[in-house]
């Protein structure tokens, strides 16, 4: 399957995240903590060169708790400052200002010697679609300030949200890029849910994903859907589909319904906490 999505509404985005590049002191990069790599944007790092940077590995919860220690190590050695964090339960989010001054306090400083007081840091909020940059803005302020949704693409246009005296955030629409160069990087932002499920080959998708933790999580399919795990995905996703009684009429398999079963359970951390890459 050749994974590709990328609506118009993304190429105007970009352009006005480059138009408001001058007026910030931060770029705030909300990640999935699943796909850490994958879910960068790697035009962010163009678009931010000579800015203070941050990442925050959202959704850590459902993510591999091993793993999250050592993409938070990987992003810190690469000179980024690091939150851990759940933006829809909250956890974490107390430990993203500290660590915003602690990023501008250079930017502080500067302006403390030029007699500038009370200026506040003003950061942009940056991510693909479904990361959970507006879940994020909204538990960070404290209200909700940002339009959330469980569907990639809600957030359309820019908006400044005050948080409070010293910081100023500005959200923008998540974005992809043009073109993926590795295919692999297109079905785990497929698996995560930052693409449209209406475009993609969705028993396909979940065949990669069978794949995929059958050789890195052995034995955690086994457990939830009491199959036997082996090479062969499609005997996987049969044996998900009796799991869960999804037959049509005739008693054939469903397979279209075991696989948003499988995908659905995955995303919702059901199956287990999983990251798709390692570091």
């Amino acid at each position: 399957m050749n994974y590709q999505w990328y609506p118009g509404h993304m190429t105007k985005a970009r352009r006005m995240m480059q138009e408001n590049i001058k007026l910030i002191d931060l770029i705030i990069e909300v990640v999935d903590a699943r796909i850490p790599l994958s879910s960068r944007n790697p035009d962010i790092d163009e678009l931010g060169k000579n800015k203070a940077r941050m990442i925050l590995l959202n959704k850590s919860d459902l993510a591999d708790e091993r793993e999250n220690e050592k993409w938070q190590e990987y992003f810190t050695q690469k000179g980024f400052h690091v939150v851990k964090m759940n933006a829809k339960s909250g956890a974490g989010v107390k430990n993203v200002l500290p660590v915003i001054m602690e990023a501008c306090k250079e930017k502080i400083e500067r302006d403390k010697q030029r007699g500038i007081k009370n200026r506040p840091i003003r950061a942009m909020v940056v991510g693909i679609p479904n990361v959970g940059k507006s879940t994020f803005i909204n538990a960070f302020a404290g209200k909700a300030c940002a339009k959330t949704g469980n569907k990639p693409g809600v957030t359309k246009g820019k908006q400044w949200i005050r948080i409070n005296k010293n910081v100023e955030l500005l959200d923008t629409p998540g974005i992809l890029w043009p073109k993926f160069e590795d295919q692999s990087v297109g079905a785990k932002l497929a698996m995560i849910g930052s693409m449209n499920d209406q475009i993609l080959n969705l028993e396909e998708l979940s065949l990669e994903l069978l794949g995929y933790l059958h050789k890195c999580y052995e034995g955690i399919l086994a457990q939830r859907y009491e199959l036997e795990e082996s090479e062969d995905r499609l005997a996987m996703l049969s044996a998900v589909a009796k799991n869960r009684n999804c037959l049509k009429k005739g008693n054939e398999l469903d397979y279209a319904k075991a696989s948003n079963i499988l995908l659905e359970e995955f995303r919702n951390g059901k199956i287990g906490r999983i990251t798709l890459e390692q570091a």
